[in-house]
């Protein structure tokens, strides 16, 4: 519903919008003071069919995807590929069902999760930073004024 509730509904009849009806969702069924989760559904494929959205920078992939994490000296992780299901990449494949028919299929135990957990964070890689050309010109400048 784009988080609509009785104010912006308010501020977009002033402002002439041409809608012709609302559609409100969050706002209606969650206390104001309560936390939920603003989560957005995208389509991927409809009977078969990859879907895609198309608007300016709300893009999306089309059909089923996997993520596929690709490590690079030492193990540590060197970047992630996104592909289409059935599109094997080098690396591990990072996306399982969670359910099938209905049913949650077995999931780690929490101790596992943890451990998983620890040793993927150890294999991060080295944060990358950059230092600007203007930043660079910047230094230049202040050391040859000194």
């Amino acid at each position: 519903s784009g988080n609509l509730d009785e104010e912006r509904v308010a501020a977009l009849v002033a402002a002439g919008a041409p809608i012709d009806s609302f559609g409100i969702g969050t706002s209606l069924t969650t206390s104001a003071d309560a936390p939920y989760l603003d989560a957005v559904y995208k389509l991927e494929e409809y009977a078969g069919v990859p879907r895609r959205k198309r608007s300016t920078g709300k893009a999306t992939w089309p059909g089923r995807k996997q993520v596929w994490r690709q490590t690079g000296a030492g193990g540590r992780f060197a970047r992630d590929v996104v592909s289409v299901l059935g599109d094997p990449q080098p690396g591990e494949p990072l996306l399982a069902p969670a359910m099938r028919a209905g049913r949650r299929l077995a999931q780690p135990g929490l101790a596992e999760a943890r451990e998983r957990c620890r040793t993927d964070l150890a294999r991060l890689p080295a944060p990358q930073v950059e230092i600007s050309v203007a930043l660079r010109r910047l230094a230049d400048e202040v050391d040859r004024a000194s």
